[in-house]
């Protein structure tokens, strides 16, 4: 029996070939003198705009305005008490929407990173790189320094262009490393996170327009437990964890008790680092530049 090749098994087995190509590993990654484990606490602020994006229902929305006006703040209140820095990724639109948000988040010495404009990267070329430019300058002033981060799917090309140093949009490692773009150029570093490490994959119904019977609504202390063996297993090998949040989910106030609970149990074992993504990025950068890497 002769059978017909099917063309998405072929274009899967290129991609398999190909994408371990454009990422590069850090070997021997070293963390600052004392440092055992490093944990980024990382907030996705797009307030009500991928809400919109998505023509979700006004119930829907509701949440960002909850997340503009309620949990960003309780959230980075918590942060404040227990001495911890995060990286607010954040759209430049949230710039004119909540700005006084993001300036106390810069207040109390957190970063600001990219996020896209209004949460989504235009296909035609000029819009984006419109979009990227607009809302670094936006950010940049605010923060009043350069923004040297994004999370987003923009061009790595542009993403040079503009200053920024990383990207925290992968899921393909534990640990950071180096990625080229499709064509092996503009090399950048990425600081990945996964989605087991995402609070909307356990506090949500429907996300990102999965299924409600996908999903259910999970207790907080089921969520501590796994997190924590999350941790756990990073610190016992000496590596990297990225926990990805969003106010208009981590905001309310059990789960913000909660992620204060996990904060100091990992602060009961030596070494704990929490940085900025920008401190770990300029670290690495640093210390285990590509150049060095590739010879």
């Amino acid at each position: 029996m002769t059978t017909t090749p099917d063309p998405g098994y072929a274009d899967l087995l290129q991609s398999a070939g190909f994408q371990p190509s454009r990422r590069v590993p850090i070997p021997d990654l070293r963390w600052p003198e004392g440092v055992r484990c490093v944990v980024n606490f990382t907030l996705d602020f797009d307030a009500m705009l991928l809400r919109r994006l998505l023509n979700e229902p006004w119930g829907q929305r509701a949440k960002g305005e909850f997340c503009g006006r309620v949990g960003i703040w309780r959230i980075l209140d918590m942060f404040d008490e227990q001495g911890v820095k995060v990286t607010v990724f954040t759209p430049g639109r949230i710039c004119e929407l909540y700005p006084k948000a993001l300036h106390r988040a810069v207040a109390a010495g957190h970063e600001l990173a990219d996020h896209m404009w209004e949460h989504d990267v235009a296909s035609d070329p000029a819009i984006e790189a419109a979009h990227l430019s607009r809302t670094v300058a936006a950010l940049t002033e605010i923060a009043g320094q350069p923004v040297i981060g994004t999370r987003s799917s923009h061009s790595q090309s542009l993403l040079r262009q503009n200053g920024v140093l990383y990207n925290s949009f992968t899921s393909a490692s534990r640990l950071p490393l180096y990625e080229y773009d499709e064509q092996g150029e503009n090399p950048i570093l990425q600081l990945p996170f996964h989605y087991a490490l995402d609070d909307a994959m356990f506090f949500s119904f429907g996300w990102l327009a999965t299924p409600n019977q996908a999903q259910r609504i999970m207790d907080v202390d089921e969520v501590f437990d796994i997190w924590w063996q999350a941790f756990e297993q990073e610190y016992q090998r000496g590596g990297y964890v990225n926990f990805l949040l969003h106010p208009f989910v981590s905001g309310h106030a059990m789960r913000v008790d909660m992620l204060e609970r996990l904060i100091q149990r990992m602060k009961t074992l030596p070494g704990v680092w929490f940085p900025t993504c920008a401190d770990v990025a300029r670290h690495i950068l640093t210390q285990h530049p590509l150049n060095k890497i590739e010879g």
